[in-house]
């Protein structure tokens, strides 16, 4: 019998439908994390996967790379979709800066509020939840 390895991103699909991951944040599984979102959904849906990249991105940059993370990603009615990644650092909060062409870092909250509809933080006594919601699109 042949067993396919484990790998870094295994997602459980709960009714209704959505994507729940829980994995350390380190950059190795940001693609991984991708290409889950792209099979979960069912198409490209880039603006999607930005969200997903950014937001794991500042988990690894402002919280520490292999901090335990959750990523959820479902339908949150219609066309949109809601993306959470749940840290367990309540006290470290994203800030909206104002990057400018010479900046080398800064501006993934900047992407994340051109593409999203909305977004914000939910604070916990032991962790936070920072989430935005989109358009799903073909693309």
């Amino acid at each position: 019998m042949h067993h396919q390895p484990p790998t870094a991103v295994s997602a459980k699909v709960v009714d209704p439908p959505e994507l729940a991951v829980e994995l350390l944040a380190v950059p190795k599984v940001v693609p991984e994390l991708r290409r889950a979102v792209r099979a979960h959904l069912g198409c490209g849906c880039l603006e999607v996967q930005l969200c997903v990249s950014e937001l794991l991105g500042n988990v690894i940059r402002h919280v520490g790379e292999g901090t335990p993370v959750r990523v959820r990603v479902a339908r949150a009615g219609g066309a949109v979709i809601r993306v959470e990644v749940t840290d367990p650092d309540p006290r470290v909060l994203p800030v909206l800066l104002d990057a400018t062409g010479e900046d080398e870092s800064g501006r993934g909250l900047v992407l994340l509020d051109a593409v999203a509809r909305r977004w914000g933080v939910e604070q916990g006594a032991a962790s936070k939840t920072v989430w935005c919601e989109v358009e799903a699109g073909e693309a």
